[in-house]
């Protein structure tokens, strides 16, 4: 099975099991463990929440980040 395959087989699945799937490539391209990409998380949403509250940045729905992602895909 060859790289294209695998993507398209990829893009196929739920939106669940894609982002488990997402998950797992970035945990095995990283040098932090689970644990410390996980705190690495929680800091950028606390971050992000901040922004969110402050008004530094304005709320996007993910039906337009997953048209505008698309788009770029295409």
């Amino acid at each position: 099975m060859n790289l294209t395959q695998i993507e398209q087989q990829a893009l196929h699945l739920p939106e669940q099991e894609r982002a488990a799937l997402v998950h797992k490539i970035l945990i095995s391209l990283e040098t932090l463990s689970a644990e410390e990409l996980e705190q690495d998380w929680m800091i950028e949403a606390g971050r992000r929440a901040v922004e969110l509250d402050t008004g530094t940045v304005q709320p996007v729905s993910a039906d337009e980040v997953r048209r505008k992602a698309q788009a770029l895909l295409r």
